[in-house]
């Protein structure tokens, strides 16, 4: 054991004396692995970073939310049109018999028309819901300023309105918009809420106004299906559980197409999108752009490790006296094979480490300065320095193989 650990040390000390003896040429082999291991931190990042805010984005929506609509209509010459667009499959009494179906948790429903509003001398078109007292809690809105309406107000189609803060800027930009009137088509509404600004998230409800859908039945449109059921735009719900969603949406396809009369080989007259088959997908499309920015950034490791054993190979010519003497005096091929291709990997280990450091560094720099959210995280690190130092002794191999070939007696006639 004790001639084991002798061997390693002189191994160890032979590398670092190598090493520390051509700094200037130790330097230049690891900048190389440098700049791409600082490449692969910083492009990952990036990645990795955009994935986690398109994420948390869709999250503030609610990860178990699952919303239906109306199926796309047929237009002119069998051309699909936007989906909903004048159709009227979905209905509020389909909601109520989604809801009791298992797994789900809340339901809401509403119905929506582009409308004008006025307040204040000012005005602008924006879209108008009627929504179900839970719809709220569905889409994870949250009210900013004053209150949401009642069970009372929207059993009596009471003719209040929460407003987004988009429409707070246009029409109230001065005065506080709680209490304040504003027409609304050809009707009067009284503001009683604020929605929290959700800013330019997806899905972003700034530029809604929301009022009890009974009063939007009552007042402004009253459109029934040809069964008389009461038409809505949308159907949102929120589930117990993200892993239940495939067996609900199963279950509600069968369960609408049920309820609308439809024949087995008929399509579908409404499109269930489930929030976690969204999230799923943008997982799926991040995962493989940060894998394409790791594989550009990937070509700066591969030409560091080129730079490797192009001065490794220089490190072998420069060294064939020192190899001659210690051949001649009993070292063997594995010897100099070892320490040769130990002193690769070290450099490219070391490198590899400078290059962690400096990628986290130039990450954090960007996501401050250039406001683009950078995630460092372990993964990235193992595999850059594990990646460092795998290059460095593929490409150290040759040199360190091609130092422990060569002929003693040659060596030492070496000037």
């Amino acid at each position: 054991m004790k001639k084991r650990l002798n061997y390693l040390g002189n191994i160890w000390s032979t590398i670092w004396i190598g090493i520390s003896t051509h700094k200037l040429r130790s330097i230049l082999t690891m900048l190389g692995i440098v700049i791409g291991v600082a490449s692969v931190i910083v492009l990952m990042s990036i990645g990795n970073g955009s994935k986690e805010d398109i994420l948390n984005r869709i999250g503030s929506l609610g990860v178990n939310l699952v919303t239906i609509r109306p199926a796309a209509t047929m237009g002119f010459g069998g051309v699909r049109g936007v989906p909903g667009q004048s159709s009227s499959t979905l209905t509020l009494e389909d909601a109520e018999a989604i809801n009791e179906l298992p797994y789900i948790k809340v339901v809401a429903s509403s119905y929506s028309e582009s409308m004008q509003l006025i307040a204040n001398g000012e005005n602008l078109n924006s879209t108008v819901n009627g929504i179900t007292t839970d719809y709220l809690t569905v889409n994870n809105l949250s009210i900013a300023s004053g209150r949401t309406f009642s069970n009372f107000e929207y059993n009596q189609g009471s003719t209040v309105a929460i407003i987004g803060s988009d429409i707070v800027d246009t029409l109230f930009s001065d005065t506080d918009p709680l209490g304040q009137q504003l027409r609304m088509g050809n009707i009067m509404v009284t503001v009683i809420g604020v929605l929290q600004s959700e800013g330019q998230s997806f899905g972003s409800a700034d530029s809604s106004i929301l009022v009890p859908l009974t009063a939007m039945q009552q007042t402004v449109a009253q459109p029934r299906t040809a069964n008389g059921g009461h038409v809505v735009s949308t159907i949102s719900l929120e589930i117990t559980d993200q892993s239940y969603a495939d067996t609900v949406t199963n279950e509600v396809t069968t369960l609408l197409r049920t309820r609308h009369q439809l024949s087995t080989n008929a399509e579908n007259d409404f499109s269930i999108n489930s929030m976690a088959e969204l999230v799923a997908t943008v997982s799926e499309t991040a995962n493989t752009l940060t894998m394409l920015l790791g594989a550009v950034a990937a070509i700066s490791l591969l030409v560091g490790g080129i730079g490797v054993m192009n001065i490794m190979l220089v490190s072998v010519l420069e060294r064939t006296r020192e190899i001659g003497i210690r051949k001649a005096l009993g070292a063997r091929e594995r010897d100099i094979w070892t320490q040769f291709l130990t002193e690769a990997a070290v450099l490219s280990l070391t490198g590899g480490i400078v290059g962690v450091i400096f990628g986290w560094i130039v990450s954090v720099v960007v996501s401050r300065i250039a406001g683009i959210s950078t995630l460092v995280s372990a993964d990235i690190v193992i595999l850059a320095v594990g990646v460092s130092v795998a290059i460095g002794i593929f490409f150290g191999f040759y040199p360190a193989w091609n130092a422990s070939r060569l002929d003693p007696i040659e060596a030492l006639r070496s000037e």
